[in-house]
């Protein structure tokens, strides 16, 4: 469904993207990660057909974008960062602006307003003017805006920046429904576990490079391997969960005190846990129950978090010494 080649583009010196290349197929979920100023961001402006790549080629649904840009726009629907609605308007009245700009005529036009206002849960709110509208509402009807010209393709540039977790979960879910309708959707994002959740394939982008893509389980496992990860089921005493950890484990965990996590290789031989591949768990206590709370043990791969911060990170983090923050709180390295 989208076929990216080899595309660049630079903004005066600066090589925003260089030689991005891959595909995405149809009813696929593509999740774009990568720290601030990677070309994200670019990279979804040239997809929507708002800026033109330097060189490459891109097709939706085998349209060319460059060469057929009018043809492709009726194949895709984009939410930027920042809601792109007219708050004078009502919640409808938006919706058949956009509508029109689609070439739908008037009658289809009211008729898939109504539809994603629906959807939406916007119903009762949609002859209210959008500056009435809370923030949640807003982001809600600027993803109802995408849906109105029935897209191919949905490109979503960090849809849930600034959403509450509630709206999250529900962006969420809206994005699985799309998917399984049979659209393709591109998201990016800076929650890490958002597009660990959603996406079938990631493609990391670092300097305006494709430095590696696949599905989450295959970028996981490029760190070299599965480890233990171990949480206490109740807040308790961590030093007695890191005794059990450095026993099942190699010796050198890793401990979150936040989390009430411990995170440590796994071992060289067998141990005794159980479950279908890949993740395996059990509940375990430390030889004095009275000092340590219950723990879930799981060996498994490890989160995608830890695998974005080695294949990011500029050489200098082998001497702990690396330079760039992270791009939000929530994608901070976890162990």
């Amino acid at each position: 469904m989208i076929e990216v080649e080899d595309v660049s583009k630079s903004f005066g010196q600066t090589r925003a993207l260089d030689g991005v290349s891959f595909g995405v197929g149809e009813g696929e979920i593509l999740g774009l990660l990568g720290p601030n100023g990677a070309g994200k961001t670019t990279l979804v402006r040239i997809l929507a057909t708002l800026l033109v790549p330097d060189r490459g080629t891109v097709r939706i649904g085998g349209v060319d974008v460059r060469r057929e840009a009018s043809a492709a726009r009726r194949l895709l629907g984009l939410a930027g960062q920042a809601a792109a609605l007219d708050e004078l308007l009502t919640g409808r009245e938006n919706l058949e602006l956009i509508g029109r700009l689609y070439g739908l005529g008037g009658s289809e036009r009211r008729s898939r307003a109504r539809e994603v206002l629906e959807r939406f849960d916007l119903s009762a709110a949609g002859e209210r003017a959008v500056r009435t509208y809370s923030g949640g509402m807003r982001r809600r009807l600027d993803l109802a805006a995408t849906l109105v010209g029935h897209p191919l393709v949905l490109l979503l540039d960090e849809p849930t920046a600034g959403l509450d977790p509630r709206s999250r979960i529900e962006l969420w879910r809206f994005v699985d429904e799309v998917a399984t309708e049979g659209t393709t959707v591109v998201l990016t994002s800076q929650y890490l576990e958002e597009v660990e959740r959603l996406a079938q394939k990631i493609v990391v982008i670092d300097q305006g490079r494709v430095i590696a893509q696949g599905s989450p389980e295959g970028l996981k496992r490029q760190i070299g391997g599965d480890v233990l990860q171990a949480r206490l089921v109740e807040r308790g005493d961590l030093d007695a969960g890191l005794a059990l950890v450095a026993d099942l484990g190699d010796g050198s965990p890793q401990v979150d005190v936040e989390r009430q996590q411990i995170v440590s290789k796994k071992p060289a031989s067998s141990w005794p846990i159980s479950g279908s591949a890949g993740h395996r768990s059990m509940t375990c206590s430390s030889p004095s129950p009275a000092r340590s709370p219950p723990t879930i043990v799981t060996l498994g791969p490890p989160p995608i978090r830890r695998w974005l911060r080695l294949s990011t990170d500029p050489p200098q983090r082998e001497h702990g010494t690396s330079s760039r923050p992270p791009a939000h709180p929530e994608s901070a390295p976890g162990p």
